[in-house]
């Protein structure tokens, strides 16, 4: 980690305007971070720039020295991009993969040591991969994968269930044989609350709707 230490740290969202990401946005300026939205070219970033936030434009289909000066100066990167549910598996592939791949390239060759994955519960388990999302689980088993065996950096790897709309409640568990689903607020919330805790680097954890505040199922990793 940089001199900044755990808290106020300088936290690139890859993929800002998604739907998780605006949620992480909002969550790492209320835990005193300084997030910095990470857009794709063609998107619009009014809407960090008018709150006085930094907008960062990266093209995760370049190659991974280009996607490096996006990160500079970062302690850490929330990869929260995603090709989206209509699209072809070709692009879930270049997107939920290589440019996950990449962006972790990119972070060890900027210096951001902390990186924070978004996956799938049971991407692990090909025996779990249901058929409509299969290239998705494919593109979370390798990226996930990577991130632990072919890179140095101090990675959380969080496994959500299926993502609902719900408000978020707070309230989660960590189990890797539940089957269920999480709001996307609860979600960014046990992220930001992640990485700000030194246990989970280097873990991968299953995340559903439980009941068990996320400070406390952090505390027990």
């Amino acid at each position: 980690m940089k001199k900044r230490g755990w808290m106020g740290m300088q936290v690139l969202v890859v993929g800002a305007n998604g739907q998780v990401g605006r949620l992480l946005m909002q969550q790492l300026l209320a835990a005193g971070d300084s997030p910095v939205a990470g857009l794709r070219p063609t998107e619009d970033g009014e809407e960090w720039l008018d709150q006085g936030l930094t907008v960062r434009k990266m093209d995760l289909l370049a190659k991974p020295e280009q996607l490096a000066s996006a990160i500079m100066g970062m302690d850490a990167v929330i990869f929260a991009a995603g090709s989206g549910g209509q699209t072809k598996a070709d692009m879930t592939l270049l997107i939920d993969l290589d440019g996950a791949v990449k962006t972790m390239q990119a972070a060890e060759i900027a210096g951001a040591s902390r990186f924070l994955m978004i996956s799938m519960l049971f991407a692990e388990d090909r025996n779990r991969w249901a058929d409509p999302l299969k290239p998705l689980y494919v593109a979370k088993f390798y990226a996930d994968n990577w991130l632990v065996r072919q890179t140095h950096l101090d990675y959380t790897i969080v496994q959500p269930g299926a993502l609902s709309f719900h408000a978020g409640t707070g309230l989660v568990k960590s189990d890797p044989l539940a089957v269920g689903s999480v709001p996307r607020a609860d979600l960014a919330a046990f992220l930001v609350a992640a990485l700000h805790a030194p246990q989970t680097i280097g873990k991968t954890i299953p995340l559903l709707s439980g009941d068990q505040p996320i400070s406390q199922v952090i505390n027990q990793i």
